[in-house]
């Protein structure tokens, strides 16, 4: 596209027109501005561009397109973006808008130019990561070289530039927040040129990626919690718009929201989100950085309800905050965690405000911040940050500068006591003082507070390591260290805070999807989310675009892949899965009692079965051996849980949980659990098939106190 002028003409002119609309009084007058506007500007011809390079790499299309071919008679909207930028993420509802408001047939055809900060973000695989993320449904060319950007002298991130049908300029906007500018001068573009007969009705070869992909577990998992005490596992399932809640071995608890956006409060079954991001779990009840609804949400695990806590619904522009939770307007949260600041435990939601550049407190009891007054319950309030996006560290917590912060690790004992900062744009680690809410560098970036291209990967100490768009923080206080998701350099690193060095503990720097065997011979893609469990023996990654979770065992120095134990994909409320039929039991059926187990309310069962065949003897695959769990007589105990499964493979031994209620009132005390078993197996050399069974009876003694975690119980049986 070598531009034959650039927004450099463009601007002087339609600076004018931008002086009288904003003393236009009414929307007609404003509409016969820009109508007179395009009758003059449509006259010029030093506003025309040339096409677009050969040889770019598209998205979303049949193939290239061409502003002399398959564009011509269109209103174009070119959206310069790159994918790692909030900003850009803050006007994709107004393309949306757009995009339901006229279509292609009407004339207008929008194109995504991605012009890349990073390098990560040149590579086209990680664009259509992004595309599918962010649901963009129009064309996206790789401007991977910026080559466009600078043909026509784009200066920042996102700036919109509208084309009429012979590829000449129109209008140009620059930074978000033009929505009504943005559809007052479409709506009179698309206006102006179909009146004079200009505007065709063809299709451009529209193909979206998604619809070629199939349906899978995880979408894009932004943020993973881990819940010590009851050995559960939070996820943001973010490209399903939902949150799971799994157990230590993947089974699944809760499904909360999906797959489609919403932002709808209520029970667990009616509940939706938009994006969500950080999550945070404290006993039964989970917070929310619903990041696209630009709200925090609470979910009561125990009363099966969903509630907004802060937020207005739409994006907000305040830098200062102050009012109570659901009256103040927020801008894409994008991580909470659980703190104390001067009052009683855990009495504050710190919120990484990427939108704002912000870190925000969100009281949910009274507290006082450091340097700060006396603070309500519900008040949501900013703590640092200007506002101004920079790398800017200062002693006063307002006059700091943040560069998009996604992520954030809590360290409350001395000599630490402080928030761990993931501040993605500016590519580093910085400190937030709990005492006195001062801001200072840990690793990464430069000293020069306004640059913010400061990036690499290089291990070593302070500001001369280099991270690559860092979104994930998770602190290890056993080991004493601080475990980094490293996004754009797909790898996973630890930082010393004592000594300040950072070095590489899993990930080869490039994008891949292998598990090993050793840590540094592991790939990731794009982590962007990372919790501490097992004491610090155990690393909880969420591998955003392979749509996985991994686990990195710090002791054994593996990689292994975290199973989500659900057939379930894109539903909510969850549909559970189909239970398998299962033959009447024999009376030829082995009939064992395991020894009593101790139970609470609340506790997870978990059955450990090791089965034996006669030896040489294999499952028959074509039969269906598979095993059923009951409590006869008491069919509450198991509620509406799917205790029926498949028998595939016996090299292992076959693990089945249950959930007990949260209450266990009226029992008396004799309780059991049942657990059929139905096996089809050929001996060797497959001359004799048969089928056998077995059932054990595990009775349950009930604790009258309320319990958390799993009662593991092994059973075996050797047929």
């Amino acid at each position: 596209m070598a531009s034959q002028c650039t927004l450099s003409t463009l601007f002087p002119i339609q600076s004018q027109l931008e002086c009288a609309l904003d003393e236009a009084a009414t929307h007609t007058e404003k509409e016969q501005l820009v109508y007179d506007y395009l009758e003059k500007s449509d006259e010029r011809e030093d506003l025309k561009i040339s096409d677009f390079h050969t040889g770019l790499e598209w998205l979303n299309t049949e193939g290239p397109l061409s502003l002399n071919k398959e564009l011509v008679g269109k209103v174009v909207l070119l959206d310069f973006f790159t994918y790692c930028c909030i900003n850009c993420m803050h006007i994709l509802p107004d393309l949306h808008q757009l995009e339901n408001r006229h279509s292609v047939k009407d004339g207008l055809v929008i194109v995504g130019v991605h012009s890349a900060k990073f390098p990560n973000e040149k590579v086209l695989d990680n664009i259509r990561s992004a595309v599918l993320r962010y649901d963009i449904c129009h064309p996206v060319v790789n401007d991977s070289e910026a080559s466009l950007w600078h043909e026509l002298e784009v200066s920042c991130w996102p700036t919109l530039v509208l084309l009429g049908p012979h590829g000449n300029l129109l209008f140009a906007l620059v930074g978000e927040g033009h929505r009504d500018r943005l559809t007052l001068f479409t709506d009179s573009a698309l206006r102006f040129y179909g009146e004079r007969g200009l505007l065709k009705t063809h299709s451009v070869g529209i193909k979206l990626y998604r619809d070629s992909l199939p349906p899978s577990i995880l979408s894009f998992p932004g943020k993973v919690a881990v819940d010590q005490s009851n050995q559960r596992l939070v996820i943001a399932d973010t490209g399903h718009h939902r949150i799971l809640v799994v157990s230590s071995i993947g089974q699944l608890l809760h499904v909360i929201g999906g797959p489609e956006r919403g932002k709808q409060d209520g029970d667990l079954s009616e509940a939706s989100f938009n994006s969500p991001q950080g999550v945070a779990i404290k006993n039964d009840t989970i917070y929310v950085a619903d990041t696209e609804n630009h709200l925090i949400r609470k979910i009561d695990l125990s009363q099966r309800r969903v509630s907004t806590i802060a937020g207005v619904g739409a994006q907000g522009t305040d830098n200062e905050g102050g009012a109570m939770g659901p009256e103040q307007p927020i801008s894409s949260p994008w991580d909470v965690i659980l703190g104390t600041a001067c009052g009683a435990e855990d009495n504050v939601l710190w919120i990484a405000m990427a939108g704002t550049h912000q870190i925000w407190a969100l009281f949910l009891a009274d507290g006082k911040l450091p340097k700060g007054s006396e603070s309500k319950a519900g008040t949501c309030v900013r703590w640092a940050g200007s506002g101004s996006e920079e790398n800017r560290n200062n002693a006063y917590p307002h006059k700091a500068g943040f560069a998009q912060p996604s992520g954030l690790a809590s360290a409350l004992k001395e000599p630490w006591s402080c928030l761990f900062v993931a501040d993605s744009e500016s590519s580093t680690v910085r400190t937030l003082s709990l005492k006195d809410g001062a801001v200072k560098h840990l690793v990464g970036g430069e000293r020069d507070p306004l640059n913010l291209f400061a990036f690499g990967d290089v291990d070593g100490k302070g500001v001369d390591a280099k991270l690559q768009h860092p979104l994930g923080v998770a602190w290890a206080p056993e080991q004493k260290l601080l475990y980094v998701a490293d996004s754009y350099n797909h790898k996973i690193k630890t930082v010393d805070p004592k000594t300040k060095q950072c070095a590489t503990l899993a990930g080869t720097g490039e994008a891949g999807d292998a598990l090993g065997p050793e840590l540094n011979k592991s790939c990731f893609n794009e982590p962007g989310g990372i919790c501490v469990g097992d004491g610090g023996k155990l690393l909880y990654v969420a591998d955003t675009n392979n749509h996985q979770i991994k686990v990195l065992d710090l002791e054994s120095k593996t990689v292994s892949l975290f199973p989500v134990l659900t057939e379930c994909t894109d539903s909510a409320p969850v549909k559970r899965p189909a239970a398998t039929k299962v033959p009447t039991l024999p009376k030829s059926a082995v009939r064992k009692n395991a020894p009593p187990v101790t139970v609470s309310a609340g506790q997870t069962v978990c059955m450990s079965l090791a089965i034996s065949l006669p030896e040489g003897a294999k499952l028959t695959k074509e039969a269906p051996s598979c095993w059923a769990l009951s409590a006869e007589g008491n069919e509450w105990l198991l509620g509406e849980q799917v205790m029926t499964g498949e028998i595939v493979d016996v090299s292992q031994p076959l693990r089945i949980s249950a959930k007990l209620p949260p209450v266990l009132n009226g029992s008396d005390g004799n309780l059991s659990l049942a657990l059929n078993t139905w096996v089809y197996y050929c001996t060797e050399g497959g001359n004799t098939c048969m089928m056998k069974a077995a059932s054990f009876t595990l009775p349950l003694h009930i604790n009258s106190c309320p319990g958390a975690g799993e009662v593991t119980v092994t059973l075996t049986h050797a047929f």
